[in-house]
């Protein structure tokens, strides 16, 4: 018969340091963002510069409305950033923690190819 551990301490001390449904929700709600290629795609072509609308769509071939559509979804997860330069906007990664995430996600990726 197997003998039964008592594992009370770790799930007290795990309980203490979990954070609120609300917040696992909205981390969950975060990531969700990342499982869709066009805005992966995005993220990644802001990753290596800054770049108006127009230039992702023809970078990413597809249409400007589409990019747009997109670079509002990220803007309002504050993922992307925008700044005017002339008539256009300028969209970037909002800061080094998106630009971090993104990093991190494509080196482990490829880690086992080095």
């Amino acid at each position: 018969m197997a003998s039964k551990h008592d594992h009370s301490h770790a799930i007290e001390e795990v309980a203490r340091q979990l954070p609120s449904d609300e917040l696992l929700c909205d981390l969950g709600d975060l990531f969700k963002l990342f499982g869709d290629t066009t805005r992966i795609k995005i993220l990644y072509s802001l990753f290596e510069s800054e770049l108006c609308v127009c230039a992702i769509a023809e970078l990413l071939k597809m249409e400007q409305s589409a990019i747009s559509h997109q670079l509002k979804i990220l803007k309002e997860a504050k993922l992307v950033g925008s700044r005017r330069s002339g008539k256009l906007n300028i969209y970037y990664l909002a800061d080094d923690h998106v630009r971090a995430i993104i990093g991190q996600g494509f080196e482990h990726l490829t880690e086992d190819e080095k």
